[in-house]
């Protein structure tokens, strides 16, 4: 058994704290120096920590835990009355938020590389590098709310909502353009997995609903939390391999329907505890340990950066036009818009299905990673800017337990990184 995990354990640890503290510091969010730490000690700079062998596949899946409970917590976290009233604004600022990121993405590849896109090939090449735009992973937002206390409330719970719909008009977008180049595929099975998997959700609400009021009233809250946290697991197993949707959006579903039981706050301590002091910090400082620059020519880096701003530009303006559609104040539409800019490694994996049909070639890996980092590094500084208030500051967290929370009120406190 190799051992050199527990030291690259250790140094993820250490870097994260240390660089999280410094970034509280000077007023941003403890987030970024997580992500930094993770650039600083990764093969980008001093390379003490990379993603090979035997410790690199264990990191890999520790930090798939990181994220999965990350967004189980912000599903028990959610206030589903606040969700249902904004059912509507989530679902536009979701669809604009595909569209726009689809149009500009291949608009971008085209005009850059000069493509025919009267060729067919070339012109579903082109579309592919929107479809990886439109990709959305709330999972840095989510932790960047939570530290600011606005994760519930109506812009928070939009983004979550808006997050989980992009999710599926993106497995549709995914699965219409690599049908026109893999013949395999068949649109009209993606369309019936997802009715199957809302029936399903349909399902496992009332049998949870029914399961937790049974452990509940028998006082047992840490029996409860053991079987909600395999539940989580299991639904996020069954998301992904099941039904092609991505795992943190089962993770999600799992948190949402045990955010209005009893057991709720109870359910979130343990699992921040566990995954804010183990998975999260391992999440967070593997995506800078993934980025490696090596390699591009000055071509490259110019489009890397074009692709990064067409990222940026279009979920803010797409998400932030459907929020404004919906009626949200010009604050809360750039705040919609702010949360949702987060690429995350959902790009990367609509990419590598982009290679897998020959969608995407190798040599363009490196822009789309560069853009993945800068759109992560970016949404935590966004988000604390636009959530300023006249005063300079943050403001006052949306809702008591937030308050409670950052008061250190709770039982088991649970504190970031």
């Amino acid at each position: 058994m190799e051992y050199k995990f527990l030291l690259e354990i250790a140094l993820i640890f250490v870097a994260t704290k240390l660089l999280g503290i410094l970034c509280r510091k000077i007023h941003l969010p403890e987030v970024v120096g997580a992500l930094i730490a993770g650039i600083i000690i990764g093969p980008s700079l001093i390379g003490i920590v990379n993603f090979e062998g035997n410790s690199g596949v264990f990191l890999e899946y520790a930090a798939e835990v990181g994220v999965v409970l990350l967004m189980y917590g912000a599903g028990l976290e959610t206030d589903l009355k606040e969700l249902k009233k904004n059912a509507l604004a989530s679902f536009v600022v979701a669809a604009i938020g595909v569209v726009v990121p689809l149009g500009m993405g291949t608009a971008c590849y085209a005009m850059f590389f000069h493509e025919n896109i009267m060729e067919h090939t070339e012109l579903l090449k082109c579309i592919f590098v929107g479809v990886v735009l439109t990709a959305t992973s709330v999972s840095i937002t989510v932790q960047t709310l939570r530290e600011m206390g606005k994760l519930k409330g109506a812009v928070g719970t939009t983004i979550l909502g808006a997050a989980v719909i992009d999710d599926i008009l993106g497995i549709i977008v995914l699965t219409i353009v690599t049908s026109m180049a893999d013949t395999s595929v068949e649109i009209s099975t993606v369309f019936i997995k997802i009715g199957i998997y809302a029936v399903v959700l349909v399902v496992l609400f009332l049998i949870v609903k029914f399961s937790e009021s049974f452990l509940a009233t028998r006082d047992g809250k840490r029996r409860a939390s053991i079987f909600a946290m395999a539940f989580c697991f299991i639904l996020a197993f069954g998301s992904e391999e099941l039904f092609g949707i991505a795992d943190i959006t089962g993770a999600y579903f799992a948190g949402l329907m045990l955010c209005n039981s009893k057991i709720s706050h109870y359910l979130d301590v343990r699992v921040e505890t566990i995954n804010n002091h183990f998975f999260s910090m391992i999440f967070f400082a593997s995506i800078g340990i993934k980025a490696t620059f090596g390699g591009m020519d000055l071509n490259m880096w110019i489009f890397a950066g074009i692709l990064t701003l067409a990222a940026i530009i279009s979920k803010l303006f797409g998400c932030g036009l459907g929020a404004k559609i919906c009626r949200f104040n010009w604050k809360e539409s750039t705040q919609i818009g702010v949360g949702m800019v987060s690429r995350g490694e959902v790009a990367l994996i609509v990419a590598a299905k982009g290679q897998q049909v020959g969608l995407i070639d190798g040599d363009l890996f490196a822009p789309i990673v560069i853009m993945v980092i800068i759109t992560t590094l970016m949404t935590p500084v966004l988000l604390k800017i636009a959530f300023k208030d006249k005063n300079g500051d943050k403001g006052s967290p949306d809702n008591p337990d937030e308050q409670d929370k950052q008061d250190g009120s709770n039982k088991i406190e649970a504190d970031a990184f």
